[in-house]
Parts: C-alpha cells; sequence; structure tokens
C-alpha cells in the first residue's frame, strides 16, 4: 500500500514551488557577489571567528565598516541560501513525484552545506588563527569554496528549471531533439568554463590579478610575459584560457543558432550568452586597466558564474525529450500519469 507522502506527490506545476527556487537562484547569485567582493577587498578575515562574526551574530559597527559589512554579510546571506535549499528539500521530497528532482535538491543541501563548512575552514584554518609560515591551506579551501560555488548555482538552475512551467508543460519548448553533435559542444562550453573558472579562483586567491599589469599584451611590446613565475604564469594562463572558452562558447552559439529544430526560446537564451560573454571580456580587461578596481573585479566574478550557469541550462535544456503531442491539456496529461518519465 503506497504511503501517504507519494500519494500526495505529483508531476504537476506548483506555481509558488518554482517562484521559490528560482528566488533561491537570485538569492545564490546575490551571495556569490558579496563572497566575491569581500575577497576583491580583501576582507576576508575581517572576523577571525566562525560562525559567529567577533563572538555575535551582529558584531557592532558591522553597518559602517565596509571590510566587516562585506564579509558579515556574506555570513547571513550564506545562512538564508542554506535555510531556502531546506525549504525547497522538504517541499519537494513530500510533493514532487520526479526522484531526479528530489534527489537533486538532496545534492543542493549537501553542497551548501559543504559551502559552509569551506568557508569556515578558509577562516579557522588562516595563517592568522594557526600561526602558521604560509597560508596554504586556507588558500586551498577559499579556491575549493569558490568553485564548489560555481556547481552549486548550476545545480540550483537545473532544479529551478526542472519545476518550471515550460520544462513541466511546454518540453522546454522544444519541437523537435537537438543534434547530438550540439549536445556535445555544449557540454564541451560548460566544461572549458569551469576550468577557466577555477584558473580565475586560483588566480585570485594567489593574488596574481596584476602579475601582469598590462592588456592586452604581457608587456609593452610583446604577447609573452618577460619573466615568469608562479603568479605570472596563472595569470597568463587565465588569459589563454580565456581565448579557449571564447573561442568553445562562440562555436557553440554559432551551431544553435543555425540548428533548425532550435526553438525561439533557446535563440534567446544564446543571444545572451553571447553579450555576456562580450561583457565578460571588457571586465576582464577593466581589471588591469583600473589597477583592480573592486567593483569591476567583482563583477567580473560574477558574469563568469552567469556564462557556466547559461551554458549549463542551455545544455542542460538541450537533453529534455520535446513533448509529443497528445489529446488534452498538459495539466489533464501530466494530471492522468500520461507524461514522460523525463519530465
Amino acid at each position: 500500500m503506497p504511503s501517504s507522502v507519494a500519494v500526495n506527490r505529483n508531476r504537476n506545476h506548483k506555481p509558488a514551488l518554482a517562484w521559490l527556487a528560482w528566488f533561491t537562484v537570485g538569492w545564490t547569485l546575490l551571495l556569490l557577489f558579496m563572497g566575491g567582493f569581500t575577497t576583491s577587498i580583501g576582507a576576508g578575515m575581517v572576523f577571525l571567528d566562525w560562525p559567529l562574526s567577533d563572538g555575535s551574530l551582529n558584531p557592532q559597527g558591522w553597518l559602517s565598516d565596509r571590510d566587516m559589512f562585506a564579509e558579515h554579510s556574506h555570513r547571513l546571506l550564506g545562512a538564508q541560501v542554506g535555510l531556502l535549499v531546506i525549504a525547497l528539500t522538504l517541499w519537494l521530497h513530500f510533493r514532487e513525484a520526479r526522484a531526479w528532482l528530489r534527489n537533486l535538491a538532496l545534492a543542493a543541501l549537501v553542497l551548501v552545506t559543504l559551502q559552509g563548512l569551506l568557508g569556515g575552514g578558509r577562516v579557522l584554518f588562516d595563517e592568522l588563527n594557526i600561526h602558521s609560515e604560509h597560508n596554504l591551506l586556507a588558500q586551498t579551501l577559499a579556491i575549493i569554496h569558490a568553485c564548489a560555488a560555481q556547481i552549486f548555482v548550476c545545480v540550483m538552475v537545473a532544479l529551478a528549471i526542472g519545476v518550471s512551467r515550460f520544462w513541466i508543460e511546454g518540453g522546454a519548448g522544444l519541437k523537435a531533439p537537438l543534434p547530438g553533435s550540439l549536445r556535445g559542444w555544449g557540454i564541451a562550453a560548460c566544461m572549458a568554463t569551469f576550468v577557466q573558472l577555477i584558473a580565475g579562483a586560483v588566480m585570485r586567491h594567489h593574488h596574481a590579478g596584476l602579475a601582469i599589469p598590462y592588456f592586452p599584451l604581457s608587456s609593452p611590446d610583446s604577447l609573452l610575459p618577460p619573466a615568469w613565475g608562479f603568479q605570472v604564469g596563472i595569470h597568463f594562463a587565465h588569459r589563454v584560457g580565456a581565448v579557449l572558452v571564447t573561442a568553445v562558447v562562440a562555436v557553440f552559439a554559432w551551431k544553435l543558432w543555425r540548428a533548425r529544430e532550435t526553438s525561439a526560446f533557446l535563440r534567446v537564451l544564446t543571444a545572451l550568452l553571447v553579450l555576456l560573454l562580450t561583457v565578460q571580456i571588457y571586465l576582464g580587461a577593466s581589471i588591469v586597466w583600473t589597477h583592480r578596481n573592486p567593483y569591476p573585479t567583482t563583477l567580473h566574478v560574477i558574469v563568469g558564474a552567469l556564462i557556466l550557469a547559461l551554458a549549463w541550462a542551455i545544455t542542460f535544456i538541450s537533453f529534455r525529450s520535446p513533448r509529443p503531442a497528445r489529446v488534452g491539456s498538459p495539466r489533464e496529461n501530466i494530471a492522468s500519469g500520461t507524461a514522460d518519465a523525463a519530465a
């Protein structure tokens, strides 16, 4: 006999759940912005304790001091995102019939918990707390924290898409299966962008953002740096990676735009992807031109995350099987159990 939980589960579109999922995505991007801004202004260790800030949830003076505001806001936003993910996980567990969505919510919950622990570890194992001669452990935790944040954003985007009306009732807007080669380019675009974001995180947390103080050249008259070291090497690798990502994303966008199976909705997302890539190149140059002003530096981090999230969203949608024509409304088909398992 089925349990009461299973009886209450269905595949129907739940507007409030969809709004909560997309709100969580937006809140996560705000969290990412504050984390990036905290790193950009070097405020990651303004509080030496964790999970409290100077032993308090409301440390004195945090609203008037920029460094304290950035770091404490990042911590508060992280806690709020965690609560939102808990709410989504419970809602999906009790009301959602699709097992893959319930499992995806559990993955998001594990990731957001891990993120909190990584952020806390980055503080507690900093050289200021452990009195070490180097800060390699804290830097490593900070880099993993930054990269795991990108994965978390992608998981949340997939979850939000999965509970959206256009996915459940409209087959994600697809009228025909997209070519397998196009999906392959989508995966390549996601992987190239993620590797580039890893290089960027290593560069930021090793303070190598201005290791090469010229752009687009590496010196006044050469593409190659006149001297090499770890900081120069990772900075130059990030620049080379930017060229590779631009090429891969451009090919993906071009193929997607030309494919006759591509829906109008995916064409809009493709145009937005190209626009974000253009903005990202300009922001990367601005970091050097403005001598690492914290605002373009932080926007560069956020736009990079948006490029990955959008490339992932397009690729995720491309694996959706178009909904075949059926008699009756989409709601009736879903409620009657005729919706396909991929819905």
